[in-house]
């Protein structure tokens, strides 16, 4: 019987590593030591080097990651000067760090090739109440962070801050930066799925500024200045654990290849694709996170791969703004919209990810032939 071809299957990633995962988490346990340990503190230094920034923050997870960057950029402090310009397509991660420290998301369109936030909508959407800017490096695509940086100062917005959300784009450059290393701070998702992905939950924050550094870690640890002593209001306990440092450590050696083949992958399906499924133009510099297509009859084509035992996704079927929850929660939209609405009905995300053997790509790419040939 045919086997389904799924979207992911974490497990060939732990297969193909498991010896070195193995023996460096057997040693981790061995050591007594768990959290906030020497494990952490090598990741955390080696993750710095490869993003090409001063300092990482280790924290329990992306969305956390996400809030304590905001925060130290002074999102949250002042009820007055409180918006934070995102997406409405990404799934509603910075919405909900939006939501839990007070401050006020407003939603800007994005290009429909990208699926990235749109520079020429952000410039509309600035106020004297915006605070900070989330560039969200979406499905490893690659905001352009500098020609945003650009746009912010020649608009009179030298001193709204840029929080790049790198969750789906490790690896990803820019002009060859790293993202991460571009914008006043940056967040990263090691959850499972992730193209650095932990075996449990992890996150981090990135800096190249010494004094936001000091901001998360006090923020990450309940505000203290000291053991014990609170001198920061807005603290969390939020800690990534010294078993998933061992294991981010093992598979950053590795990333690049990982990256690699998610990206030749993706090659083969844009060779075949068609006018009803056009793959995203993620642009030089950028990898593969998920495979998006935007597809004209997203039902049936999905039905359609079903049929064929081929598993498909919808990264992310609801925009923030209609979610249920938040309908009445304050929030500023800027402008329709438009592309946001028009895409969220075409998305479909393809099998993509490492240790995905040749039988299953061929098989996706022959059904992909078909389907621009019926």
């Amino acid at each position: 019987m045919l086997e389904i071809v799924p979207t992911n299957d974490l497990k060939r990633i732990y297969d193909r590593y498991a010896g070195e995962i193995e023996h460096s988490v057997v040693a981790t346990l061995r050591s007594g030591w768990w959290l906030n340990g020497d494990k952490g503190r090598r990741f955390s230094e080696s993750f710095a080097a490869f993003v090409g920034t001063s300092h990482c923050i280790p924290v329990a997870n992306g969305t956390d990651a996400l809030e304590l960057a905001l925060r130290a950029v002074g999102v949250g402090a002042n009820l007055e000067r409180n918006e934070v310009v995102t997406v409405a397509n990404a799934g509603g991660y910075t919405a909900t760090a939006c939501r839990q420290i007070g401050a006020v998301p407003v939603y800007v369109d994005i290009d429909p090739e990208s699926q990235l936030m749109s520079l020429r909508a952000l410039e509309s959407a600035l106020s004297e109440h915006t605070v900070a800017v989330v560039a969200t490096h979406l499905y490893g695509g690659t905001v352009d962070v500098p020609a945003m940086r650009a746009l912010l100062d020649s608009a009179g917005y030298a001193d709204v801050a840029i929080v790049e959300d790198c969750a789906q784009a490790h690896g990803a450059t820019v002009g060859g930066e790293k993202v991460g290393s571009m914008g006043n701070i940056a967040a990263f998702s090691f959850y499972p799925s992730k193209n650095l992905g932990a075996m449990g939950d992890a996150g981090c924050v990135v800096t190249n500024d010494a004094k936001l550094e000091k901001m998360v870690r006090m923020l990450q640890q309940y505000g203290w200045g000291s053991k014990y002593k609170i001198d920061l209001a807005g603290g969390r306990n939020s800690r990534m654990d010294e078993v998933q440092a061992a294991i981010l450590s093992i598979l950053l050696q590795h990333l690049t290849e990982l990256n690699s083949e998610r990206n030749r992958i993706v090659e083969q399906y844009r060779e075949v694709s068609s006018d009803g499924v056009q793959f995203l133009k993620n642009g030089d510099g950028a990898v593969t996170h998920l495979a998006v297509a935007l597809v004209q009859d997203r039902a049936a084509f999905c039905t359609y791969l079903s049929e064929r035992k081929i598993a498909s996704d919808i990264h992310y079927p609801i925009l923030d703004t209609d979610q249920p929850a938040w309908v009445d929660m304050p929030k500023r939209v800027a402008g329709d919209l438009k592309n946001s609405r028009e895409s969220v009905e075409k998305i479909v995300s393809l099998p993509c990810f490492p240790g995905m053997t040749q039988d299953e790509i061929t098989r996706v790419v022959e059904a992909l032939k078909a389907w621009a040939l019926r």
